[in-house]
């Protein structure tokens, strides 16, 4: 991945006929997903992929890009740790997993254990780059995992992607989450972004043996965070070990086949994204 172009269109003599490619990559992408989140440790990448596992389930054709390039966490929850990438002199080919199109910055590293270190004008350009280069093809959705937030990431990619875009936020029930989130509503709000809804993760935990929920985070944090953003709480999601267990170990379409309330809560939630529009 090249570290040397800035994203601005001046920066280089390429610059023009790079702009053109990335609208020819996104005119054949119907909408694309930004999930969110202005606090990290949310599980947010998780959220996302469920999200992409739940529109195709429906017959959706999607793909997944992970934008967190210092902490990539979709090939983990894939199982695409020693997945190859190819390519050819048109761009790189996304990985295909469980019926989605998945490309990420870990797919390339040599070492999952290095750190990336890069400057903002660095990520602008390599996200840039991933926009332009991966040949996604025609998508009913391209969903974004970005990195916790309103930084670098997310300001380029809301203005770079063109076509109808959306925001999914997601949030943990209590204050210190939905104080960076209400930033996150803001951010959407200046950027002129519109948000399909808000996800309220680690929302309650039910007791394997006594059948009672404990509201662990507090609760209730996800529908305030909806109602000043003037949109819908669009899931509210429990922790489960299980499915916890099973994303750690790579195989999170098993993790959400074997959870019932959480499947649950995201068909919910992608049908009023779908309705939407």
């Amino acid at each position: 991945m090249s570290e040397t172009c800035s994203g601005n269109c001046g920066s280089c003599s390429s610059g023009c006929n790079s702009d053109e490619k990335l609208k020819n990559r996104l005119s054949v992408i119907k909408n694309k997903l930004l999930v969110l989140s202005g606090k990290g440790g949310v599980g947010k990448s998780t959220v996302a992929a469920s999200l992409a596992l739940t529109l195709a389930k429906k017959g959706a054709k999607v793909g997944l890009l992970d934008v967190d390039f210092h902490g990539p966490s979709q090939p983990t929850l894939f199982s695409l740790q020693t997945a190859t990438v190819e390519g050819n002199d048109n761009g790189m080919f996304p990985v295909e997993a469980n019926g989605i199109k998945i490309f990420s910055i870990g797919l390339v590293m040599e070492d999952a254990d290095r750190a990336i270190v890069w400057r903002g004008p660095a990520k602008i350009g390599v996200l840039k780059q991933l926009l332009e280069d991966v040949q996604w093809g025609p998508l009913d959705y391209l969903i974004l995992d970005f990195p916790p937030g309103t930084g670098d990431e997310a300001l380029s990619a809301c203005q770079m992607i063109t076509g109808n875009k959306k925001a999914v936020i997601v949030t943990t029930p209590q204050e210190v989450s939905l104080a960076d989130c209400r930033k996150c509503v803001d951010f959407c709000k200046q950027l002129e972004v519109p948000i399909a809804g808000i996800i309220e993760n680690m929302s309650g935990f039910v007791c394997p043996d006594c059948k009672h929920r404990h509201e662990i985070f507090s609760s209730g944090g996800g529908r305030k965070l909806a109602e000043l953003a003037g949109t819908d709480l669009l899931a509210q999601l429990p922790l489960d070990p299980v499915f916890l267990r099973e994303c750690d170990e790579g195989d999170i379409a098993s993790a959400l086949e074997g959870s019932p309330e959480i499947a649950g809560e995201l068909d919910q939630a992608v049908s009023l994204i779908v309705a939407k529009g």
